[in-house]
């Protein structure tokens, strides 16, 4: 019997590659997903790849254009296909609500229609490959499989938004969906929300050079291994000083300065003289008990293996079709159906919403209510209301979010402005009880309620599940934190660096054979994937709702959507029969011609290999046919490549060997995103203007570029409390003069008449001064 959110819903699935992952999202929310095996494909996954991708679906050795193929497309709701694979036109206009979606690398028309993608592929062209690394050594390809993964969670996001418009409205989608797309989007996008590592700033303006050896978020040496620290806040930092017994020569008050704590050199040999002679079960206890922010930096091996994943049954062993067992990840969403009030009736916020013209967005009348904070808190609301939901961002003058920390002289900045746009802000006490009735309020007229804290903190506010839905027994409740719900370290500080070190990712994010020149200290990464999963359960629970009535809960935890991309890994170091499916050579980063250039290169398959041969003279090499002999030869293959690429430039060398049949693509810079063919063909980005900032910001158009979800609105992102009186008046019977005594009582915090003219007074003077060169951001 099918369970879970997506109950009913029939999925067909004949994608060859990585992109396999979309429907697996699907059939974990409760799809029946139907896999019809596609044609031999160049990705040549081994047994481990297709396992994780498509565990669990119902595989059908069809072809299809075979009658059993075709009685199986009539039959669903959502097709994800190979592009060009089949014409869908006839389906789509005998089923008015389908959804499907045609997935590729690069588009089915377009500059790039005709290359062949991989993994490092896109990591070069979505400017992800640009920041990886440690300033004066060679870019860093970051764990194999992340790119695809990541485009995954976006190309979910698309299918459930266009599966909600049309349960409501009857009218389904043809998406067109790529790869590079949604790695853009979805893995570290640099013209989205950022983390505390641009300091409020575009990535743009990053340097050309790689960052600096990890000073954001250092890692020391102990006893036992390493340990990586994350001294962020002021009370952190206290803590750290009580921890070490107060040392005098660090009592300088210039050290009450995250950019002083950064750059000191004083600082960091105080601290790995203070790590050195302790374990890292030592130092994780300490640090906890004193409120500093550590983790152990582990292996994956390691991590899967660590007590509180084992706790949460984060992985576990699992028995295939084929009789053999496999371990793997059990997936990053705890998704849960609570029941219809009404048991057989459309819920109460279903039927408030009603049925919108979709040329409102996919979210057009659901209200959400957004308690989110930094990256994964600003996306996941983001993605409602870019289709059209009013989401109200909740916020306190006491706490504000991270995310509006600025180089600005006041609390607003690009990353913010690219994370909450159309959103409205309220600015309220929760700590109070005016604050907590007044937000129970809110809950009852609300279909979605968002929040990304440590587990617990709405219980301590007491606003526990049990009461949202004493509020609103419809409400649709989304938690996402760094461990997840459970398990004994559900209550550790969660920031991203600490969840990528926690969980192997940080370990293999290193040069080959140097375990201390770690490269991921500028990545904000799993945070935009985990907001698509996030969202993605808040989905499926509104299609439950909309289909049976009642809302529901879903816990995400961010360490596990890490597991989740690493699914394969995770399956090959537990197995006894691990197949030698290494990569084959050439597969890396090569020196192109000009100024800190390079050029990514993969291989395959043998097709790709007799098309590289000749162009390096080494067509006539037999020892070079077979996978392993590639990889025995490797060096001298990347050495005869490296010799060919040294007098060509990145874009002229990736076309001709695209041209010849060989993976290949330019290292892009941030800042060439816009001005690149294929981003302008596919009208990808747009300028927009803020009132509040004195510089244009570029952001990505669409969430697809060819689908019926209309491009998201152009509401700038909101001061904090900049709304606050007109959402209350809005949501609420409360009147006038009840509102204003709130006002004067601190419970609703409007934005202080003081910060506009603030904001107008630096505008004013920036607008008037004379140019100056573009800045540029240091990790």
């Amino acid at each position: 019997m099918e369970t879970g959110a997506l109950s009913g819903i029939r999925v067909v699935d004949a994608v060859s590659g990585p992109l396999a992952a979309i429907s697996k999202h699907l059939q974990r929310l409760g799809a029946r997903v139907d896999r019809i095996v596609p044609d031999a494909s160049r990705y040549a996954a081994s047994r481990f790849e297709d396992i994780a991708a498509n565990f669990g679906k119902t595989v059908h050795q069809v072809s299809l254009h075979s009658a059993a193929a075709q009685t199986l497309l009539g039959e669903a709701d959502v097709i994800i296909i190979d592009a060009k694979a089949i014409d869908l036109a006839p389906l789509l206009s005998r089923r008015p609500k389908l959804v499907a979606m045609e997935v590729s690398d690069f588009g089915k028309e377009g500059p790039l229609s005709s290359w062949l993608g991989s993994d490092p592929i896109l990591h070069a062209l979505s400017g992800e490959l640009s920041r990886s690394g440690i300033r004066g050594r060679p870019p860093l390809l970051p764990p194999n499989g992340i790119g695809y993964q990541c485009a995954a969670t976006q190309a979910l996001y698309a299918i459930l938004a266009s599966l909600y418009a049309a349960e409501r409205t009857g009218i389904g989608d043809a998406i067109e969906f790529t790869a590079l797309d949604g790695a853009v989007q979805a893995l570290d996008p640099g013209f989205g929300v950022g983390g505390s590592a641009t300091g409020g700033r575009p990535a743009k303006l990053l340097p050309r050079d790689r960052p600096p050896r990890g000073v954001m978020y250092p890692i020391f040496r102990c006893k036992d291994g390493l340990v990586r620290v994350c001294l962020l806040a002021p009370r952190q930092w206290r803590g750290m000083l009580q921890w070490m017994g107060n040392p005098a020569r660090l009592q300088d008050a210039a050290f009450n300065d995250l950019m002083t704590r950064f750059k000191s050199t004083e600082l960091s040999e105080a601290l790995a003289a203070f790590f050195a002679d302790q374990s890292q079960a030592e130092l994780e206890a300490e640090a906890q008990r004193h409120g500093v922010p550590l983790a152990s930096v582990a292996t994956l091996s390691g991590a899967i293996q660590a007590q509180h994943f084992v706790e949460r049954g984060s992985v576990r062993r699992m028995t295939g079709d084929d009789g053999r067992s496999i371990t793997l990840p059990t997936g990053a969403a705890d998704v849960r159906l609570a029941a219809a009030d009404r048991p057989g009736a459309p819920a109460r916020p279903g039927e408030r919403a009603g049925r919108p013209d979709s040329d409102l967005g996919a979210f057009a009348g659901l209200r959400v209510l957004d308690l989110g904070v930094i990256v994964v808190g600003a996306e996941t609301g983001r993605l409602f209301a870019d289709q059209g939901a009013d989401v109200i961002k909740i916020e306190s003058r006491d706490f504000p979010d991270g995310n509006r920390a600025s180089y600005l002289p006041y609390d607003f900045s690009p990353g913010f402005a690219l994370g909450h746009r159309n959103k409205r802000s309220l600015g309220l006490d929760l700590r109070s009880e005016p604050g907590k009735k007044l937000f129970l309020d809110l809950v009852a007229k609300a279909d979605i309620v968002l929040s990304n804290f440590k587990p617990g903190t709405m219980e301590s506010l007491g606003l526990d599940d049990a009461t949202l839905r004493a509020a609103n027994p419809d409400v649709i409740a989304i938690e996402s934190s760094a461990f997840g719900s459970s398990g004994s370290w559900r209550a550790r500080m969660g920031y991203g660096p600490l969840v990528r070190a926690a969980t192997g990712l940080t370990d293999r994010w290193s040069y080959s054979g140097e375990n201390d020149q770690f490269a991921d200290s500028v990545t904000i990464y799993p945070d935009h994937a985990a907001a698509r999963v996030g969202a993605a359960a808040a989905i499926a629970l509104l299609i439950h709702r909309e289909r049976h009535g009642g809302g529901g809960t879903a816990s995400i935890s961010q360490s596990e959507v890490m597991f989740d991309h690493f699914a394969a890994d995770i399956a090959r170091l537990n197995s006894d029969d691990a197949e030698d499916d290494g990569l084959d050579a050439p597969w890396g980063v090569f020196e192109a011609a000009g100024d800190d250039e390079w050029c990514v290169v993969t291989v395959h398959c043998d097709a790709e290999w007799r098309a590289l041969a000749p162009i390096l003279g080494l067509a006539g090499d037999r020892a070079l046919d077979t996978r392993a002999g590639r990889r025995a030869g490797a060096e001298r293959i990347n050495r005869a490549l490296g010799a060919w690429m040294a007098d060509r430039g990145p874009s002229a060398a990736a076309q001709e060997l695209q041209d010849a049949g060989v993976p290949a693509a330019p290292m892009l810079r941030v800042g060439d995103l816009p001005d690149f063919s294929y981003f302008t063909a596919r009208e990808f980005f747009r300028i927009e203007q803020h009132a509040h900032l004195p510089d244009d910001l570029i952001v990505e158009a669409r969430h697809v570029a060819k689908s019926r979800l209309p491009a998201p609105g152009r509401a700038p992102a909101p001061l904090a409390g900049e709304q606050s009186v007109e959402v209350v008046s809005e949501w609420t019977d409360l009147g006038a003069e009840e509102i204003e005594k709130l006002v004067a009582d601190g419970v609703i915090q409007p934005t202080p008449p003081a910060v506009y003219e603030k904001i107008r007074r630096f505008l004013e003077e920036a607008r008037s001064a004379p140019p100056k060169a573009a800045a540029t951001v240091s990790a």
